[in-house]
């Protein structure tokens, strides 16, 4: 069991490289998130199950019931956009602030866009960006937007879910490459799920005024949290793991992972309780395009340069803006593994694997919860040190022990 002290890091190793056992994942904090929002716009009380043991999601059922002037949505920036949106629309009065790396992303086309539709909104700092003043809401009977959806699905995502309470309801068109795009269909799902219709045509999301109805709702297990099981899987000497909780239908865009590791060593199985994965021939070099599955490219830069793959990745414009740049934090943890990420255009990035020749490898998080979990599966090729290793409680909070319940050795390190 994993100390609950902030550590200085965590050094792990495993004595066999071989895997076996069964995993219950944490619940979904996407599907969680957007239903724990929609619950709060019906004004009703809705049943929802399983919700996420991730931070995110307990920080925002907390935020819900705050009654609080001042409120802190810390490293979350899913807690950030969607409150941004709810406040405005429920027509709260509140000051809305977060981390210091919060405060250096970007919300100014949400902002923007609930200012065309009548919300009062000021920056209490650097134009653009939290932390922000709400200051009530007066609906002009607006109800068509222009919004990019080339930066965050998240901005949409907010948009759709306060639209129904909107007098005209609301007219999205986006612009742009759609990023993420199967997670604002996740929102649509949700929202239809809470009785709510809306039409998704060509570049133009329809949703009219209309209440939310209570219901109950059950979260199922995360897909993102799933990825770093696949990459442990494909970095095994022998592996044999069953995940339960997820679903071959899925509202999740991390899905996505089924077929992008079916070329870099797993096979998947579904079954009635999850899947199970097993080992198999990888390809030498692959590309991808995450536009709609962002999340995952962590995972994927990692394992290609454990198993020395080489990649081709497009989609990764989103990275910028996370918790971290997570491009550039990829870009100087891989030099470690004798690895290159390269910017070969504005939107193709290549990875160029190289030889591994440390005998322990030690990894950055940079408060960046996937580049823990991203880099821990190296662990079954070289000893391993993750710094900061508490930043798993963002959305896993019991990765380090479950990877214990497979055979891995944890050493803390103060």
């Amino acid at each position: 069991m994993i100390s609950s002290k902030k550590l200085r890091s965590v050094t792990l190793m495993h004595p066999t490289g071989k895997l076996q056992g069964e995993i219950r994942l944490p619940a979904s904090k996407s599907e969680a998130n957007r239903a724990l929002i929609i619950a709060a716009l019906s004004g009703q009380e809705s049943e929802l199950l399983n919700l996420s043991e991730a931070n995110d999601t307990q920080l925002l059922q907390r935020l819900l019931k705050s009654d609080a002037a001042a409120i802190d949505a810390e490293d979350a920036g899913t807690v950030m956009r969607f409150l941004t949106a709810y406040y405005a629309v429920t027509e709260q009065r509140k000051t809305l602030t977060g981390t210091d790396r919060m405060c250096q992303r970007p919300i100014k086309i949400l902002v923007e866009a609930l200012r065309e539709l009548g919300a009062d909104i000021a920056y209490l700092g650097e134009e653009g960006y939290p932390p922000l003043q709400m200051r009530g809401f007066a609906g002009n009977g607006k109800r068509h937007l222009r919004v990019r959806s080339d930066i965050s699905s998240q901005y949409i995502s907010a948009l759709l879910m306060v639209g129904p309470l909107l007098p005209e309801g609301l007219e999205l068109e986006l612009e742009g490459k759609i990023g993420s795009r199967p997670y604002i269909e996740m929102t649509l799902s949700l929202m239809e799920h809470f009785g709510v219709k809306a039409a998704f045509e060509g570049s133009t999301i329809t949703v009219p005024h209309q209440p939310y109805r209570a219901t109950t709702f059950s979260v199922e297990s995360d897909w993102s949290a799933a990825s770093y099981w696949y990459s442990l899987v494909a970095l095994a000497k022998e592996a044999d793991i069953t995940l339960l909780g997820l679903k071959e239908k899925s509202f999740q865009g991390d899905r996505a992972i089924v077929d992008i590791m079916s070329r870099l060593g797993v096979y998947t199985m579904f079954t009635g309780e999850g899947v199970r994965l097993t080992k198999k021939e990888h390809e030498r070099h692959a590309s991808f395009d995450f536009s709609d599955c962002p999340d995952l490219a962590q995972t994927i830069v990692a394992l290609g340069a454990g198993k020395g793959i080489s990649l081709d990745m497009t989609g990764l414009e989103s990275l910028r803006i996370k918790e971290t740049d997570r491009i550039q934090a990829l870009q100087i943890e891989v030099l470690s593994m004798n690895s290159g990420l390269e910017e070969i255009t504005p939107e193709v990035f290549r990875l160029t694997p190289g030889i591994l020749t440390k005998q322990e490898l030690s990894f950055r998080t940079y408060q960046d919860h996937r580049m823990a979990m991203a880099f821990a599966p190296l662990a079954l090729l070289e000893p391993v040190e993750i710094q900061e290793p508490s930043v798993v409680r963002k959305s896993y909070p019991r990765f380090w022990e479950d990877l214990q319940k497979v055979g891995f050795e944890i050493q803390e390190n103060d």
